[in-house]
């Protein structure tokens, strides 16, 4: 780049506009660049882009724990029972429900599959629960269960995308990245953003779940480990030693603040930020994933083994995360697509998953977290009512699922919406994940329509130009 000269010219040349275009068109360039990036919070006079931040209004959640179950759970086996359904099991369903009818893999007028497994009532409320979930149907007085989501998309990959950045495309932040966009973090030496992914098998839609997408990529989430070190490369090399490496970080750290303050890219304030955060977590991180110092009985309510990998392990460790201040924690547990063995997998699925997720609801409440921390549970589409796979398997299915929520505003004991009586679409409180998305922000504090970025020309927003909060959810 070429450099500005140090002196005003003077005679005929003296302030001509070719001068100042060529001359001073770089450092007026940055001082514009840096005066937009400051008034967003993001340019060089804020070194700290992840520090506290006021949302638009006073928020009923703080945190946020998303138990992300990809793949699919099926609905008709676990929350919406439905007794037509099994009453015209093996039988071809109606013309006139097909109509205009996509399936992702089987031919959509295979015979119906009725459930495979028996519902009770459960809790005051007296919601209906499947008998593969026992911990579940015992906090159902402190959950809302809304049997009527839809979505967009009918294959693994575009539908998580979806799930997670309100679009199919990738390139979209994530919904975590857009919280701690909005709302900074309270954890000063931890991550704002912490993903794990305990299944047998990674997220269809890769890390896009958790990236930053166009926003500066301070926001993205960070990938933690299930064994040995939460982040790699967390240790000293040997011969590096704590007064060496904090004097290394210095030195580069001030190479890094002249440079951001003379170009104000956000890049360089994540740069110094991750740096500076990889110095603390070598101490806060080890501490902790060692849940051996939690008490017997919580590890007992989890489910939990110290040192032994595991989805109770993980969620644990969710709740020592907001704790500790950590603001949006996704836990991916990728093993729910049952094409076939469906009873076998469910049930499967069900025991390694189902305590953990009811004992971070009750550990949450009785450590009085919960008012503040939203919990979401769901997967990113549903189970076709036709069977796949011979006698015992389910396709993907967009038009009806089932997700749960608690705390954080959300209005505890409530079934929410419902599908027709074979469990194919929802006939009453259809949500959308836009509308999801749109309530989640608005728990947080946010108006989602004006939590924006502007990128490439224009502002852009976790829902796009869709969403609406969806009332009948809060408390």
């Amino acid at each position: 780049m070429k450099r500005m000269k140090n002196s005003i010219p003077t005679g005929s040349d003296a302030l001509s506009r070719r001068w100042f275009i060529e001359q001073c068109g770089v450092g007026m360039g940055a001082l514009a660049l840096n005066h937009l990036l400051s008034s967003s919070g993001y340019g060089a006079t804020q070194e700290n882009p992840l520090a506290p931040k006021k949302p638009h209004f006073a928020p009923k959640a703080k945190n946020v724990i998303f138990l992300f179950m990809g793949g699919a759970p099926s609905h008709l086996e676990m929350f919406d029972n439905k007794p037509q359904l099994a009453k015209f099991d093996g039988t071809l369903p109606p013309p006139e429900l097909l109509k205009g009818y996509r399936a992702a893999f089987i031919n959509p007028n295979s015979k119906l599959l009725g459930p495979k497994f028996k519902f009770a009532r459960y809790g005051q409320s007296g919601v209906e629960i499947s008998e593969l979930l026992p911990h579940t149907s015992a906090i159902v007085d402190d959950i809302a269960i809304v049997k009527s989501m839809v979505t967009d998309a009918f294959n693994h990959a575009p539908a998580q995308l979806m799930m997670h950045t309100g679009s199919m495309i990738f390139g979209r932040p994530s919904i975590g990245s857009w919280a701690t966009y909005g709302l900074g973090s309270e954890a000063e030496d931890l991550p704002a953003f912490v993903v794990f992914s305990t299944g047998r098998k990674g997220p269809s839609n890769g890390n896009s779940g958790w990236g930053s997408g166009f926003l500066p990529t301070v926001y993205q989430g960070v990938q933690f480990r299930n064994v040995g070190d939460p982040v790699l490369y967390l240790s000293n090399p040997r011969g590096v030693d704590e007064t060496l490496q904090r004097d290394s970080l210095d030195t580069i750290s001030k190479l890094n603040r002249m440079r951001l303050d003379t170009v104000g890219d956000p890049e360089i304030s994540t740069r110094i930020n991750s740096f500076e955060m990889a110095f603390k977590m070598q101490k806060s991180a080890p501490e902790l994933i060692d849940i051996s110092n939690e008490p017997k009985h919580i590890l007992e309510l989890y489910g939990a083994e110290p040192g032994k990998p595991s989805f109770a392990n993980t969620v644990l460790m969710a709740r020592r995360l907001v704790e500790r201040g950590v603001r949006f924690v996704q836990i991916h547990h990728e093993v729910w697509d049952q094409h076939g063995n469906l009873v076998r997998d469910l049930k499967l699925n069900c025991q390694e998953t189902d305590q953990a997720c009811a004992a971070l609801v009750r550990d949450l409440k009785q450590r009085g977290m919960l008012k503040d921390t939203l919990v979401i549970w769901g997967g990113e589409f549903g189970r076709t009512p036709m069977v796949q796979g011979g006698s015992d398997g389910r396709d993907h299915h967009p038009n009806a699922f089932t997700m749960w929520l608690a705390g954080g505003g959300i209005k505890p004991g409530l079934v929410m919406g419902e599908t027709d009586e074979l469990g194919f679409n929802v006939v009453s409180d259809r949500v959308h994940v836009h509308d999801l998305h749109a309530t989640i922000m608005h728990l947080l504090g946010f108006d989602h329509e004006k939590l924006t970025y502007r990128f490439q020309g224009r502002d852009f927003r976790l829902t796009d130009v869709h969403g609406l909060v969806v009332d009948k959810l809060m408390a």
